[in-house]
């Protein structure tokens, strides 16, 4: 067996693509809508997901049933032994694959796991209804420990967005996988709109340039940049920064060169 991943003080986040990350914090590695394949129905992903960063995951965060978010032979990379948080009516789904504790949550719960606490919050977002379960409800997570992630999933602006309370690092997305972006979803200037109203610290744009109909992306990353041109303008005292899969950074709010 490996040894566990170091820790460092400030935690870590690394952007794995669409909308999974992988989030070092406080002794446990959280990951966020854990898509990896490079083909789900008819999208195409380019870039390879390492396996070894996913191999100390203890805690899984699915924000909705649609399936570029919840991906079952995508889980079946990561530990059945870990704790996943899902929408209240999915639960099955996980269970029957093999996850052995499994918590279906809404909006307004909360959820201690070792030395984090987990908020979850609305999500304005289509409902998800697939084989396997009923209608579900899309949900965000507020991820509280030494710093404080918001992990927005697939969301557009909502009534309490900025009563969120602390929130040090947003995860938000700022576009979606094909020519039209529905409702349901942030573009670039409504992410800087939440921006104005959560007020983080740091924003990582998700939820761009990763998967594409039929064929592969071609890696175009305007909506991240537009997104972080904006910001900068509007809201500078946020630190916005763009990663691509597979890229990390430390959650310490200092800009990196």
């Amino acid at each position: 067996m490996s040894s566990p991943p170091p820790e460092t003080k400030a935690g870590t986040l690394t952007w794995l693509g669409h909308s999974c990350a992988v989030i070092e914090l406080d002794g446990h590695v959280v990951v966020t809508d854990p898509v990896l394949r490079a083909r789900i129905a008819h999208l195409r992903r380019k870039t390879r997901v390492e396996s070894a960063v996913l191999d100390h995951a203890d805690l899984i965060l699915v924000s909705h049933t649609h399936h570029d978010h919840l991906d079952l032979p995508s889980l079946d990379r990561l530990d059945p032994g870990a704790q996943v948080l899902v929408p209240a009516g999915a639960g099955g789904l996980l269970r029957r694959r093999g996850f052995r504790v499994v918590q279906e949550v809404v909006p307004g719960d909360e959820v201690s796991v070792g030395s984090i606490r987990i908020r979850v919050t609305h999500a304005e977002h289509a409902a998800g209804l697939r084989v396997g379960t009923g209608k579900t409800q899309p949900v965000g997570y507020v991820i509280g420990g030494t710093q404080t992630v918001y992990f927005a999933g697939d969301t557009d602006l909502f009534e309490g967005m900025g009563a969120l309370g602390r929130v040090d690092v947003a995860l938000l997305p700022v576009a979606g996988w094909g020519a039209r972006l529905p409702v349901g979803h942030l573009d670039p200037a409504r992410a800087v709109e939440a921006l104005e109203l959560i007020e983080p610290r740091l924003a990582i744009p998700i939820h761009w340039g990763t998967y594409a109909p039929w064929r592969p992306p071609r890696g175009d990353d305007t909506p991240a940049q537009a997104f972080a041109e904006l910001a900068a303008t509007v809201i500078p005292t946020v630190d916005v920064r763009v990663l691509r899969p597979g890229q990390s950074c430390g959650l310490d709010y200092a800009r990196t060169a």
